[in-house]
């Protein structure tokens, strides 16, 4: 039996393996400060990350609003075609109508053929204006359009395979001001930069998107009243028809 020492602690050597495992304290303080760098890091990178993502998005439907604008300018532009046909086909039917009044009494076709006959002229436009795009949609379009580069770099599928999302040599071109409110750290400046860069392309394209939605609208307006200008055209171009075909049957 061996004899212990007289200041022998049953609890020292839990003591001693309790103290190895935590380490200094200074180690645990330094592990913590690490954990919350690279935990500011990766919410920072996702911030960054969503941004671009909604800025794409942005761009995409800003393509989307060019293309249908356009399509809504070639629309008016049929429109405006076909009501001129409409004035033209009124016009003829008007002469027409004269021709078989003369058919039907020999007094109008001598005077019809002794009158002199009148010089060509276009057609009546009945009260329909010129059409032109409205200018506050062109201007729309046009300033969208600028913005195709955008829109292509950004698309997944059209943009080249490099590593420009991760290329913060462009972070750097800021003010000294700007520069005073990043922080300090470089990686985390830059994502910092990249967010503020993204949120000011962002409002941007907002309001592009706003004029191009204010530009639709009254295009729109004029279109539907064009349309209604050309449906009453029809409608009464169909009942001259009708009763020129009954004068023509009474012959």
């Amino acid at each position: 039996m061996s004899a212990l020492p007289r200041s022998y602690n049953p609890f020292a050597e839990d003591d001693e393996e309790d103290a190895a495992a935590a380490g200094p304290v200074g180690a645990g303080v330094a592990d913590r400060q690490r954990y919350l760098q690279q935990e500011v890091l990766r919410r920072s990178a996702a911030t960054a990350d969503s941004t671009a993502r909604s800025l794409s998005l942005l761009y995409e439907s800003e393509h989307i609003g060019v293309a249908a604008s356009e399509e809504l300018v070639r629309q008016g532009e049929a429109l405006k075609r076909t009501e001129q046909m409409v004035d033209k086909m009124d016009q003829d039917l008007k002469t027409s109508q004269k021709h078989i009044n003369s058919i039907k009494s020999v007094w109008g076709g001598l005077v019809n053929y002794f009158k002199a006959k009148p010089p060509e002229s276009k057609p009546e436009q009945n009260g329909a204006p010129e059409y032109y795009a409205n200018s506050k949609l062109k201007e729309a379009i046009m300033s969208s359009k600028e913005q195709e580069s955008k829109y292509q770099e950004s698309h997944p599928n059209l943009r080249k395979l490099d590593n420009s999302d991760n290329d913060f040599s462009k972070a750097d071109v800021v003010s000294s001001v700007q520069k005073d409110s990043y922080p300090k750290n470089q990686q985390l400046r830059a994502y910092h930069q990249k967010i503020d860069n993204n949120l000011d392309e962002m409002s941007s394209g907002l309001s592009r998107l706003k004029n191009l939605a204010l530009g639709l609208q009254t295009e729109i307006e004029e279109q539907d009243d064009m349309l209604d200008r050309l449906t009453r055209k029809v409608e009464t171009l169909d009942i001259n028809i009708k009763n020129t075909d009954k004068k023509v049957r009474q012959l």
